[in-house]
């Protein structure tokens, strides 16, 4: 009996499909590709993604839903704001449910898994040096991903995840408007990383999710005490 060929793979399921346009979708919302008040054209998407509108108009509800579109009738999609007054009690909710990920059905890291955090704080390192904001942005989502699979308490990851992507650009476009030292942002991150790295290493998870919890707090303070000196001419 012959062994399946290595490189075959399942058919994509339309459930992966929206899965895959969503995140697509959302991640550009993310990255700033799609800045905050463009329209989103419906039929240019349709066409990227290889899909018709009905299943299209699925996405940009759940979009809308997550807080990062606004559907206005006879204008259409439009990419929503994403301001650090209006989102204040998101991050502070976002801190606080961070640190149940260390109690809420918590994941023993496999060894697979720990060689991933390994490659993580590699790459942590190699934007010290060279990263961009946008760079770190992205990786920045990469590392939630990751240490989302250290619970498997499904309403709490949704809950998290959703939190996630509606404060996330909040910190690119303090970035982009220079208003934060990144060499010194990537250094704390990569400090974390490491942190969070030594704690995995020892089987403690209730401390990579306290470790996890001060980076989101430290960091919104952070964003709030630059957001307060732009205001105020600083």
């Amino acid at each position: 009996m012959s062994e399946p060929l290595e490189d075959e793979q399942a058919p994509l399921t339309v459930r992966d499909r929206h899965a895959a346009m969503h995140q697509e979708i959302r991640q550009r919302i993310c990255l700033l590709d799609y800045p905050p008040g463009m329209r989103l054209s419906e039929a240019a998407l349709a066409e990227e993604f290889g899909t018709s509108r009905t299943p299209l108009r699925r996405v940009l509800a759940r979009l809308e839903d997550e807080g990062l579109v606004l559907s206005h009738h006879g204008v259409g999609t439009l990419v929503t704001d994403a301001d650090i007054n209006a989102l204040e009690q998101v991050y502070r909710l976002r801190v606080e449910l961070t640190e149940l990920t260390g109690r809420l059905d918590p994941v023993p890291p496999s060894d697979a898994f720990l060689v991933k955090i390994d490659g993580l704080v590699l790459r942590a390192a190699q934007i010290i040096k060279s990263g961009t904001a946008r760079e770190f942005t992205q990786f920045d989502m990469d590392v939630f991903q990751t240490l989302l699979d250290l619970t498997s308490n499904a309403p709490l990851r949704q809950t998290l995840e959703r939190l996630y992507f509606q404060t996330k650009r909040i910190w690119l476009r303090t970035a982009i408007e220079a208003q934060l030292d990144l060499e010194e942002e990537f250094r704390i991150f990569h400090h974390e990383l490491e942190a969070i790295q030594l704690a995995l290493l020892s089987g403690d998870l209730d401390a990579v999710a306290r470790i996890q919890r001060a980076h989101v707090s430290m960091s919104f303070k952070r964003l709030q005490r630059q957001n307060a000196c732009a205001q105020s001419g600083i």
